[in-house]
């Protein structure tokens, strides 16, 4: 099975906020290691090891352009190339305070305000690397459609091999996997105070492509290369 690569946008590893998000999750996607969670007031060590279990997998980071598989007669290398190429394009993005957002059944991270000039560089990113996508399978594309797209989703989804981009397209940083309301709102209180010092401490900015990769189907994805933005 080929690999899929995805576009991703992470913190630089051992800022203040990729130590926040990846010991929430308790991952390291850069080398696949285990990090201890934090003690979450009002959440067990095991609940939170439960409803993290979904993100984890992925890392913690923000999706540019979600996982595809290289069309034929590209590779890594073609990819990379691109990606670098598209990195001294963009400039980076002040993303302003964070806040948690419930979006249909996970928590998030999402910027309280539209930040300026985030839209135009997701789509570059959609848009400018989508004839290095291979198209989705009839299986692939039927999975996405029974989550119950609207027309515009689905045209998106034929378009690009995802629903939720161009005018779709929502920055978040997932927490979580599937959480009822109660749960939601024990995260929210159990992060509220870490939330509000980096906010004020360390203003994040989107200054970065990530470049993730899973090598076998339904394994961990891993952080193989950051470029910074540098138009």
């Amino acid at each position: 099975m080929s690999p899929r690569y995805a576009i991703y946008f992470s913190p630089a590893k051992h800022s203040a906020w990729w130590t926040f998000g990846a010991h929430w999750l308790g991952r390291d996607e850069h080398d696949n290691r285990t990090l201890s969670q934090p003690e979450a007031a009002g959440i067990a060590p095991a609940e939170l090891q439960t409803i993290t279990a979904e993100p984890r997998r992925y890392g913690f980071h923000a999706t540019l352009k979600a996982p595809f598989h290289l069309s034929d007669g590209h590779n890594e290398a073609d990819l990379v190339a691109r990606l670098g190429r598209l990195a001294q394009a963009l400039s980076p993005v002040a993303l302003g305070p964070l806040q948690l957002a419930t979006l249909g059944n996970f928590v998030a991270l999402v910027p309280e305000a539209a930040p300026a000039g985030l839209h135009t560089l997701a789509t570059a990113c959609v848009a400018g690397l989508d004839d290095l996508r291979a198209p989705l399978s009839e299986a692939d594309l039927a999975r996405r459609r029974s989550a119950g797209l609207d027309a515009r989703e689905a045209e998106l989804l034929a378009l690009y091999g995802y629903p939720y981009v161009l005018e779709r397209f929502r920055f978040h940083m997932t927490l979580t996997g599937p959480v009822d309301d109660a749960m939601a709102q024990r995260v929210r209180l159990a992060t509220a105070a870490n939330l509000a010092a980096l906010n004020a401490q360390a203003p994040l900015a989107l200054d970065r492509l990530c470049l993730f990769v899973e090598h076998d189907s339904g394994a961990p994805f891993r952080r193989v290369i950051d470029l910074r933005l540098s138009a």
